[in-house]
């Protein structure tokens, strides 16, 4: 498979789009082809198909798709630069850190949402480089970034929790933000850390050479003439851009950072230059479909997308706690 990754990659393409349809189509209400047909044509924009596609279904997709694309290439990122294949957003705490930063966003500046993707953004990036930070400090074993991903998770999660009792207005939408979520997106809500995604994204494209020759090691990388520390500060910024846009519109969705990448693995090995747009295209159908199982399977009711993706994501990540290779337990 891997001698193939153009035919992958369109295949993954294909199937992205595959699930943007569904994600339009259904719901708690089901919608046509003859519908999205209708809404591109302009005919009867009173209709409530057209009303329902154009202010709630696209918005929503496209929110999802931007969130996959986002955490997928912030896991892939921040795996390389850490050398450990358990890094990812959720697992050290990244989320947490833009979290708490978005806390604080609406808990100082409550009727301006400009300033949430930047305390977003902000938040992530304070939380990345303690987190590297205190790897560096120790053994940079994988227990000890993870580890240290928990404990500073722990004390990011007391400081969201002091705030939502400081304000109550702030803890009527807390649980949904906490859990991870994609209902109620608007076009305005999103565009801004849709765009700041895109552009982190292809930003992160001109830094696939870099990424493989991190993966060979610092003193090899060093021989090559590359700049180590500069190099990752720039791909640490990088991922929290990523991570912190979809923190600003979706809330804490997890273990999509984590699954992905290693799935994209399978399927090109850790070339940079395949796996980053093959993260973002599996990524992007992941939580887009994620989202649809959520909206269907207790309709009219429905789970946030970001339950549904920690019911897949927490045995995911057991298994590769306790993967063995060669009849051998892998120890962190």
């Amino acid at each position: 498979m891997k001698k193939h990754p153009g035919s992958l990659i369109f295949f993954l393409f294909i199937l992205l789009i595959f699930a943007v349809m569904l994600g339009i189509l259904f719901g708690s209400v089901s919608l046509t082809f003859s519908d999205i047909l209708d809404v591109l044509t302009g005919k009867d924009k009173t209709s409530t198909a057209y009303v329902l596609i154009t202010t709630v279904r696209v918005p929503r997709v496209l929110g999802g798709l931007f969130a996959g694309i986002g955490l997928s290439c912030a896991g892939v990122i921040l795996q390389s630069v850490m050398n450990n294949s358990l890094a990812s957003p959720n697992t050290i705490g990244v989320n947490s850190g833009s979290g708490f930063a978005v806390m604080l966003a609406m808990f100082f500046f409550p009727a301006n949402s400009f300033y949430v993707p930047v305390f977003a953004f902000l938040g992530a990036l304070l939380t990345t480089l303690a987190i590297f930070l205190l790897a560096a400090a120790s053994d940079s074993s994988r227990t000890t970034i993870i580890l240290a991903g928990i404990t500073v998770s722990s004390f990011l999660n007391a400081g969201i929790n002091t705030v939502k009792l400081l304000d109550t207005d702030i803890t009527v939408n807390l649980t949904s933000f906490l859990i991870g979520t994609l209902s109620g997106l608007t076009l305005n809500k999103i565009l801004l850390p849709c765009i700041c995604i895109s552009a982190a994204f292809l930003v992160s494209l001109f830094f696939v050479k870099p990424l493989n020759i991190l993966a060979l090691g610092d003193d090899i990388a060093h021989s090559l003439g590359l700049r180590v520390s500069l190099t990752r500060f720039l791909l640490l910024v990088l991922s929290s851009v990523l991570a912190g846009c979809v923190v600003s519109y979706a809330g804490l969705l997890s273990f999509i950072g984590l699954i992905v990448p290693h799935i994209c693995r399978r399927l090109f090995g850790n070339d940079a230059r395949f796996l980053l747009p093959c993260s973002a295209l599996l990524g992007a159908t992941f939580v887009i479909l994620c989202d649809l199982l959520g909206r269907v399977i207790v309709s009219p009711f429905e789970l946030p997308a970001g339950i549904i993706m920690s019911f897949i994501g927490g045995p995911f990540f057991l298994y590769l706690l306790l993967k063995k290779k060669g009849g051998r337990r892998v120890h962190a």
